[in-house]
């Protein structure tokens, strides 16, 4: 059988470090960040390694998470993408234990029934956006520092600090002062402090923010090699940086969950609409006009006009067809389509359609 512990119970640390958030809560929720048992036998590779449950904060008035809920499976990189304010920087830190909820719960699950509840809070590694160092000690200092706060055994911590030296490329910084790290060298240091511990989940918070193209693209190869070994979570307003190493996400915006799937899976199940993209001849005017006459078109886009051809993408129902009307309304008007071409709408457009119409009060269920 598994072992329940309630974390909001028992980290007494954790409670005073956060007592003016609880103080000032005006939920009146209970709340508890719990970690689930079970033996390794009864885990599959599918096993939901963590599930959040109508987790909800409030800071004052305005609430960051809003009855949220969603579930993380083993292995690979998962997306917390949302845009500014969403709420994605309070989420990691309740998952992280370093912030309580006001509401709801977040479970996880693994295969030591042994452990006591901070050993398991142990095995979630962290790496927050703004990065806290003591910036006159070494990197490998810093590394060590970290190791025993989180009680790796003596005898392994060289062993756990040249591991993750070695995983994070930063070897030759080893004897480097904070102070003088570039941007990206804190980043993996960073990532490097995270996996101290061998945790099962590691947390990764805006990871590319404010890192030039190439320092983007070199976080990137080492989360996805972090992927490979580690159930790896990372959140971002960037969905091209997601798309590119996670195979599932969760879009949130204003606390509440907008969707969550895989990124393929996601594209085609939000993706209720299609787009036309044509070149007509004619006046814009006119050719707006033509279009209006048009029932199936949702949106309308002019993308540009030169020389008396006016582009434009025009955005309709997956399961209707509007090639032929168009053709129509557009030759009654004397404007001839010139090209013609379908395409998906892709979730990058898709997301910032549903992030601005939560932000408006249109995605809040």
């Amino acid at each position: 059988m598994g072992v329940t512990f309630i974390l909001g119970k028992i980290f007494s640390a954790i409670l005073q470090n956060h007592k003016t958030d609880i103080n000032n809560s005006n939920s009146g929720h209970s709340f508890a960040v719990i970690y689930i048992y079970k033996p390794k036998n009864l885990l599959s590779e599918e096993t939901d390694l963590i599930t959040v449950k109508n987790l909800t904060k409030k800071y004052g008035d305005r609430a960051a998470l809003d009855s949220l809920s969603f579930t993380i499976s083993k292995g690979g990189i998962h997306g917390i993408l949302g845009p500014h304010g969403a709420g994605k920087t309070t989420l990691m830190n309740i998952i992280s234990g370093y912030l309580l909820p006001d509401g709801g719960d977040v479970t996880l699950s693994n295969a030591h029934s042994s452990e006591s509840v901070a050993e398991a809070r142990g095995r979630i590694g962290y790496l927050p956006e703004a990065l806290p160092l003591y910036e006159n000690m070494t990197v490998r200092e810093l590394l060590v520092f970290v190791a025993e706060v989180k009680k790796v055994p003596e005898d392994r911590i060289e062993k756990n600090v040249a591991r993750a030296m070695e995983l994070t490329y930063i070897d030759e910084f080893a004897n480097r002062l904070a102070k003088n790290l570039s941007p990206d060298i804190r980043k993996l240091l960073g990532l490097a402090m995270a996996m101290l511990g061998n945790p099962d989940v590691i947390l990764i918070d805006e990871p590319t923010k404010g890192l030039n193209p190439a320092q983007r693209a070199a976080i990137r190869d080492i989360i996805a090699q972090l992927g490979e070994i580690k159930t790896v979570i990372v959140s971002s307003s960037d969905i091209y940086e997601l798309k590119r190493i996670c195979r599932d996400i969760v879009i949130i915006s204003d606390g509440r969950k907008i969707a969550e799937g895989e990124i393929d899976e996601l594209e085609r199940r939000l993706s209720k609409t299609r787009a036309l993209v044509i070149s007509v001849r004619g006046d814009e005017g006119r050719v707006i006009d033509a279009l209006g006459g048009v029932e199936e078109i949702i949106d309308c886009t002019v993308m540009g006009h030169a020389k008396g051809v006016v582009n434009l993408k025009l955005e309709f129902e997956a399961d209707k067809e509007i090639r032929d009307t168009t053709f129509a309304a557009l030759a009654e008007a004397g404007c001839p389509i010139l090209s013609m071409d379908t395409e998906a709408v892709t979730l990058e457009e898709i997301y910032f359609k549903l992030t601005a119409s939560a932000e408006k009060g249109e995605g809040k269920k």
